[in-house]
């Protein structure tokens, strides 16, 4: 294979410390990244409420110490928020890599994916396989993996009702296609017409917009003919997790999975005990997670919908993300200067 060619300089965007602004920077440079997803984890980890990645490129560079390596130079790979675990500890062992104590995560205690080269690690990067474009891959590996694995664990079976809070952003648009994979009944709660729209056209059964329903649990519950079996709750909103437990029927499963900053969870005690109501916590996804929402999007059952921008978009699209307005996700191409 011929060498590639690796600049001494690169640009990215970095943030000195919690809460300072972006700044554009050129830093020493091995993954020549195409693109990398904008996450609200991302916005988290700016501002400083929250730990803050989605990365696809180019394997450009093997350390000459890596043994066994399972890829090489010109694979294209991606790069996730969790970029290390040890592998060895029990939490590695039974599947909960991201749990790991030495977990290494993307653009947090590692350098991320808001530059155009990443070191990363070759046990942790995900294989893109052919029939999906790098650009769409980039936010599966966050936003896919994560509803992937909510809905997967959500305790459903097929024909199920499930709600999902948020469902017209970047991690609920996905989990309405990840839900119809599985055979679930979704009904989309959001707010907006251009929402309302991607919601139905990406399979909704139902949609709730939350700013003109006056009662959400009552509606769900004639829906549902007495309440969902689940809800995923993927909004960075408190308010999305405070009414679950009243719209879930007995033995319904609440997913937490939106990461609402400092906000805590409240639901009604009694309710959740006299409705033998589940409550589970849902990060991000391991590593065969990723294998398996990559699949099926590259199979052509989940479809990313997405606007391109450039590196030096970032604040611009994080004050979208702070306002809400962003439908979807946003992807930046690394060639775009």
């Amino acid at each position: 294979m011929a060498s590639i060619d690796i600049p001494k300089f690169q640009t990215a965007a970095v943030v000195d410390h919690s809460g300072a602004n972006i700044r554009i920077d050129h830093r020493k440079c091995l993954v020549k990244l195409e693109c990398s997803g904008a996450c609200h984890t991302d916005l988290h980890a700016a501002l400083g409420d929250w730990p803050g990645h989605e990365g696809v490129g180019i394997i450009v560079a093997i350390g000459n110490s890596t043994a066994n390596s399972p890829v090489k130079i010109g694979d294209r790979v991606g790069i996730k928020w969790l970029a290390d675990s040890c592998l060895n500890c029990e939490d590695c062992k039974k599947g909960r890599e991201q749990n790991c104590s030495k977990a290494k995560l993307s653009g947090f205690t590692v350098d991320g994916t808001f530059q155009e080269y990443v070191v990363s690690f070759v046990n942790h990067v995900t294989p893109i396989p052919e029939g999906i474009a790098s650009d769409a891959a980039a936010s599966v590996l966050c936003a896919g993996v994560t509803v992937y694995r909510a809905i997967k664990y959500s305790q459903t079976n097929p024909g199920d009702w499930i709600v999902l809070p948020g469902a017209g952003g970047g991690l609920g648009h996905l989990a309405i296609q990840y839900a119809r994979v599985r055979g679930l009944r979704v009904i989309a709660v959001d707010t907006g017409a251009h929402k309302k729209e991607l919601c139905l056209k990406l399979g909704a059964d139902k949609w709730i917009d939350f700013m003109e329903c006056k009662d959400i649990v009552s509606e769900i519950k004639s829906i549902t003919s007495g309440g969902a079996h689940s809800a995923v709750v993927t909004s960075a909103s408190a308010s999305g997790y405070q009414q679950a437990v009243d719209y879930l029927r007995p033995g319904g499963t609440l997913m937490a999975v939106g990461l609402p900053g400092k906000s805590t969870l409240e639901a009604s005690i009694f309710f959740t005990v006299f409705k033998s109501i589940s409550i589970l916590g849902s990060y991000v996804g391991n590593r065969q997670d990723a294998v398996e929402a990559i699949d099926i999007a590259a199979r052509g059952q989940v479809t990313v919908h997405f606007e391109t921008k450039g590196l030096k978009d970032l604040e611009e699209v994080y004050e979208g993300m702070k306002a809400g307005k962003i439908a979807g996700r946003i992807v930046l191409d690394m060639s775009k200067k």
